[in-house]
């Protein structure tokens, strides 16, 4: 047991901290960031609830409906909603980038919880493609997710609401297209690798575009202390 769940826990713990560790500029409370993997792993209950409610009822005639738009969407849109309506007024989301570590912590706390119930379910056996697939998948939805929510909160124009929509789309676009890939049960392993390759690039794509706005952000107050 205590191997499963090492297995399980230790790819998120390994994907946060690499976010974390990128961030050379400030420091981010743990405490706060412990919080927000809290909160996204309290999240996985009520969303897997949902999806099985849905499921036992027959609401969805289409299995690509529910494990792929269904299900994308419910997953992200509560991801969304904890972040906007705990994280981002809070007094420690202070710079643009701290928006990337509470969207990684908050999909890595529901993909952390996920992967435990998984795993006990199906075994140890399934755990390295868990962590290269599921895992690290959801962490990148986090970390995209995150950086429009930091580009909302420091806009300096009238783009503070189309960044917010767009917090919510762009990782909902990806998901789809990785639930859409998983769902040609015939050659999805041959469309998965090209796909997590291009989700890495433009995650830390986005992680460098967030790390240019902390300095820029930091210039800023400096000019004016």
């Amino acid at each position: 047991m205590f191997i499963l769940l090492s297995a399980a826990i230790a790819p998120g713990l390994a994907l946060f901290s690499y976010f974390y560790l990128r961030n050379q500029m400030s420091t981010e409370p743990r405490k706060t960031l412990l919080q927000a993997f809290i909160y996204g792993a309290l999240i996985t209950f009520p969303i897997m609830f949902i999806q099985y409610v849905l499921k036992e009822e027959g609401v969805f005639s289409s299995p690509f409906v529910a494990n792929v738009l269904f299900s994308s969407t419910i997953e992200e849109f509560f991801k969304w909603l904890v972040i906007f309506v705990v994280i981002y007024g809070h007094i420690e989301f202070d710079d643009p980038y701290d928006g990337i570590l509470y969207g990684a912590s908050i999909s890595l706390g529901f993909a952390t919880v996920e992967n435990v119930l998984f795993l006990l379910t199906f075994g140890i056996d399934t755990a390295f493609m868990r962590a290269l697939l599921p895992v690290s998948s959801h962490a990148l939805y986090g970390v995209v997710m995150g950086y429009y929510f930091g580009k909302s909160k420091f806009a300096k124009n009238d783009k503070a609401t189309e960044y917010l929509v767009l917090a919510f789309l762009a990782p909902l676009l990806l998901h789809f297209i990785y639930n859409a890939i998983l769902s040609f049960e015939d050659y999805w392993v041959y469309l998965v690798a090209p796909f997590m390759l291009f989700l890495w690039w433009y995650a830390l794509r986005k992680v460098k575009l967030a790390h240019q706005h902390l300095v820029d952000h930091l210039i800023e107050q400096n000019k004016y202390h």
